[in-house]
């Protein structure tokens, strides 16, 4: 089997193209097939108020290009600027492996790659705003 593999919970909802498709009572796994499917789960979703730092602005892009809210076209500049943006202020070397993950997928139009390695980095800014307000 190629293709996306997702293991949903019950009940579980993902956003795929454009449609929402909720899972039944029972955990299950669905094969994705169709290469360059938008594909987002709805339970890993950023909320509009929960933009409020760079790294949560740079993944709310991503997702609205997985979501179909955004064309890839008008995204990718806007992603390509937040990450840079963000290599100025993360500058450890694990940062700097997951922007450069994130800049690859962004330029090869992998808008889902990219989200995952930018939502990598949440909990480390967290840490740095954390140490900051302290």
């Amino acid at each position: 089997m190629t293709g996306l593999v997702l293991k949903l919970a019950p009940k579980e909802r993902v956003l795929i193209n454009g449609a929402v498709i909720e899972n039944g009572d029972r955990r299950s796994r669905l094969a994705i097939m169709t290469p360059n499917a938008n594909i987002l789960r709805l339970r890993d979703a950023i909320h509009p108020e929960e933009v409020n730092t760079p790294v949560r602005r740079v993944c709310y892009i991503a997702q609205l290009v997985l979501s179909g809210d955004v064309e890839p076209t008008e995204a990718r500049m806007q992603l390509m600027r937040g990450i840079e943006q963000l290599s100025q202020v993360l500058t450890d070397h694990d940062s700097r492996a997951l922007l450069n993950t994130a800049t690859g997928a962004v330029l090869e139009d992998q808008f889902y790659q990219a989200l995952k390695a930018l939502r990598s980095l949440l909990p480390r800014e967290e840490r740095l705003l954390a140490a900051g307000r302290a």
